[in-house]
């Protein structure tokens, strides 16, 4: 976000039931799988979700995983997100097909390490990471309650507790900032799709605990009614992948941090870690929070740059939002003394070369909490020390 101390924003989710999400869940399918037979397998894959199709394409290196097997694992994740619709289910309906190969040696080459060579990056690119002291979880309020929104929605929905809602949502959630600070909640959107025996107004009334739950009282004191939009359109009937094609990595907005930071342009699902794509805008991420975290600033961006089959970042660039030069310096002396920024230096730091993928396809990589299993270990903030002057 620019300096401005007052102003209004807006930060949208979609839900795991989105085409793009099912496209990415699908994707992070396949790199979990590959990973869970060889820590060090390499894979490109990219999956299109339509009317009652899924095709995966892309490039792998790694054990051999049968085409059947696969395409098992696919139905597997269309059935827990909660398909199952004339034109899109987890059953037999839906035609899935696999044309994923061999990845290029040419691209092999530049990402070995071989003799004296470190490991190169995947590909040239810039990623960046952000964070700040909005929430808990040092992420920026609007995406982090657009969220959590939807988080719930899809809990109750696969519990059963949630009746006549659909797998695809979208929310939206506009705060207003005063002195830079989220101070009020001036709009929630909440799209969803549902069964044809319900009605716009008893959509809303279904989705308003959702609301109600999800956005702490104080950012909602004097909210208006008028401004809770439940499917603005009407009817919600038609949706999923039979509403609209779906496609990997078209949500990296969503995935990161709502439009609140830049972005480098490269999307995170169906890549594994040695896509600095992925794993340096997670090392991004891991090292803004931790700045934060520590204290030194309320707002940190961290972005990295790097050439492929160049193992170092070209460049290391910071952020902290103020005046304050020579605190700035100390940040980026700090990170260049004491972080790997190297492909193999972040996989090592983060432990990324798991099965561990999945889970992030939807509802944001970042402002979750770690896990046992090593997903989401760039959200820890264990390295604050390093920032402490």
């Amino acid at each position: 976000m620019s300096n401005l101390k007052n102003f209004l924003f807006t930060s949208e989710s979609v839900s795991e039931g989105h085409p793009d999400k099912v496209s990415d869940r699908i994707s992070d399918m396949v790199v979990d799988t590959y990973l869970s037979g060889d820590p060090y397998s390499r894979v490109a894959c990219e999956t299109l979700t339509t009317t009652n199709k899924v095709i995966l394409a892309g490039e792998v290196r790694g054990p051999e995983i049968k085409k059947d097997e696969l395409i098992s694992k696919v139905r597997e994740c269309i059935k827990d997100i909660g398909y199952d619709q004339d034109g899109f289910t987890w059953k037999e309906a839906t035609k899935i097909e696999s044309h994923l190969h061999s990845q290029s040696a040419d691209i092999a080459m530049g990402v070995d390490s071989a003799g004296n060579k470190d490991e190169g990056a995947g590909d040239q690119g810039i990623m960046f990471g952000y964070a700040c002291n909005e929430t808990d979880g040092l992420m920026p309020a609007p995406i982090h309650y657009s969220h959590k929104i939807l988080r719930l929605m899809a809990n109750d929905r696969k519990s059963g507790k949630l009746k006549s809602i659909e797998p695809d949502s979208k929310s939206q959630v506009t705060f207003e900032y005063k002195n830079g600070k989220p101070e009020k909640v001036k709009s929630v959107v909440i799209s969803s799709q549902h069964s044809p025996d319900v009605n716009q107004e008893q959509v809303k009334e279904l989705l308003r605990p959702y609301m109600i739950n999800s956005i702490p009282k104080n950012f909602m004191s004097d909210f208006k009614e008028e401004e809770f939009y439940v499917n603005p359109t009407g009817n919600f009937v038609i949706g999923g992948p039979d509403g609209d094609c779906g496609l990997t990595g078209r949500k990296i907005i969503v995935d990161t941090y709502g439009g609140a930071a830049p972005h480098g342009g490269g999307a995170f699902s169906g890549k594994d870690p040695t896509k600095v794509d992925r794993s340096a805008a997670y090392a991004a991420r891991y090292i803004a929070k931790n700045v934060v975290a520590s204290k030194i600033s309320e707002k940190c961006l961290i972005q990295l740059a790097y050439a492929i089959g160049v193992s170092k970042p070209l460049s290391i660039y910071v952020n902290l939002f103020n005046d304050d030069i020579e605190k700035n310096k100390f940040v980026v002396e700090r990170i260049r003394e004491n972080f790997d920024l190297s492909p193999r230096g972040i996989r090592e730091m983060l432990n990324l070369n798991k099965p561990i993928y999945e889970k992030t396809s939807a509802y944001g990589h970042f402002g979750r909490e770690p896990e046992k299993d090593g997903a989401f270990s760039w959200e820890n903030t264990d390295k604050i020390s390093i920032f402490t002057k």
